[in-house]
């Protein structure tokens, strides 16, 4: 997918879609604000989808995000812009989306589309009763000579200026990036708006990315993929390129980029739907795709030579009756349920993932446990997210979890709703009658 489509979008999708929440359900909404709070966001947007109709909504959306005290910076493309100027005026060009080289009179188009994209984004915004602004704020060299090619004026990210941003961010100012830097001279080079975007987010911290492009997500093998971790689509990259549609390329390259800096979320969304900005936002299963790394990196299935250590990690939770008691013996025949969380090769959590073959759409999390030493670092939260993700890749549609003493983590952290006992599989039930337990019953939806 590369950050300017060069071939002519698809006709927009409808503009009312089914969606598991309402943008304009305040208390849909409301459940995530306290995640989000405070946050950046790195938008960008592809410059096909500037001129789709569905633009204009998607301002709105970005408006919507900034009242809810959510830092935006605004990135965008131009190469849908460039190719209907060379087209109109007659003038060729070396290359549309700054991946390749860069001519002088490539270079000037893209300076008048660069200027005409901003200007459309800021009038938009500026009806949304948005402050913005355009920045000079990315530094850039030239690329050179690649496999024998020279770049000429295409250029690479060399410096951000991140005091610039965040002083107009601090002052309620929405920062806007055009895919144009300056270089050691102060005149202009052409960068890549994909590969911008995954710079910005590194230099600013950023918690997502979030491409908007004029497709439905990461397709692979003909489908769209709406999770993936960074590690299996860098193998797909890899070792089967073909794998993956070549309008999917460029943001899955960068999107890996991000994430191996730093950026714990990508998420590539079609930009043409019409609240999929904010249903990929504010919803379990969003519309798009969601490219995961740094979040799980510590994060591994365990082995048998665990054993002895989760159960060693577990005695004190067990005797409290946190946790159902499990022999060591039990614990390695089961070993494959359970994912451990490590530092510095220390095991310090874990969580067990079960399947019921009578019911392959639904799957429990149990035996969730982090030492004390680490509470309060958001660890129990993301071995839950992560088992939810393996649960969803493997086709359940819900998780439960049975809890005596947690289960308002489950629900006020986690995202899980209160069940009944009811919703168990026969097998589970029987056991939930005669453990005595009498613990909740709390679930969560993966579709």
């Amino acid at each position: 997918m590369t950050s300017e489509s060069g071939h002519t979008p698809p006709p927009s999708p409808p503009t009312a879609q089914a969606t598991t929440i309402k943008p304009t359900d305040l208390r849909g909404i409301l459940q995530y604000v306290p995640r989000f709070q405070g946050q950046i966001f790195v938008i960008a947007i592809d410059g096909s989808i500037v001129a789709d109709e569905n633009f204009g909504n998607l301002l709105v959306d970005i408006a919507v995000l900034r009242s809810l005290a959510i830092k935006v910076v605004l990135v965008h493309g131009i190469g849908h812009q460039l190719q209907e100027l060379s087209a109109l005026r007659g003038i060729p060009i070396t290359n549309y989306d700054g991946t390749g080289p860069t001519d002088a009179a490539t270079l000037d188009l893209a300076i008048r589309a660069s200027s005409r994209v901003s200007h459309l984004i800021l009038e938009g915004l500026t009806q949304s009763s948005l402050t913005a602004a355009i920045t000079n704020a990315v530094r850039a060299v030239q690329i050179g000579i690649i496999k024998g090619v020279d770049q000429q004026l295409t250029g690479k990210v060399d410096r951000i200026d991140k005091e610039l941003i965040m002083a107009l961010i601090e002052r309620q100012v929405v920062p806007l990036v055009s895919p144009l830097a300056f270089g050691p001279d102060g005149k202009s080079l052409r960068v890549n708006s994909d590969l911008l975007a995954a710079e910005m987010a590194e230099a600013l911290h950023a918690t997502k990315i979030i491409y908007l492009a004029p497709n439905a997500g990461l397709e692979i093998e003909g489908e769209v993929r709406h999770e993936i971790s960074a590690e299996a689509l860098r193998s797909i990259l890899k070792d089967h390129p073909e794998h993956l549609a070549e309008s999917s390329r460029s943001k899955a390259t960068y999107a890996i980029k991000a994430i191996e800096s730093g950026t714990p979320r990508v998420h590539i969304v079609d930009g043409r739907v019409f609240d999929g900005l904010l249903n990929e936002i504010f919803s379990n299963e969003g519309v798009g795709s969601l490219v995961y790394g740094n979040d799980y990196q510590q994060i591994r299935k365990a082995t048998r030579r665990d054993a002895r250590l989760l159960y060693n990690l577990t005695r004190n939770a067990v005797r409290r009756e946190e946790l159902i008691h499990r022999t060591q013996q039990a614990i390695e025949k089961n070993i494959d349920q359970f994912f451990v969380f490590e530092v510095d090769e220390a095991v310090i959590a874990c969580v067990t993932l079960m399947f019921y073959p009578d019911r392959p759409e639904t799957a429990e999390i149990a035996s969730l446990y982090v030492l004390p030493f680490y509470h309060n670092r958001g660890i129990g939260k993301k071995m839950v997210e992560y088992a939810c993700l393996q649960a969803k890749e493997r086709g359940a549609k819900i998780v439960i979890a049975l809890s005596t003493q947690s289960a308002g983590f489950f629900t006020g952290v986690c995202g899980f709703e209160e069940s009944t006992k009811d919703i168990l599989p026969d097998a589970r039930l029987k056991m939930y009658d005669d453990s005595g337990r009498n613990a909740r019953v709390i679930t969560k939806n993966l579709v």
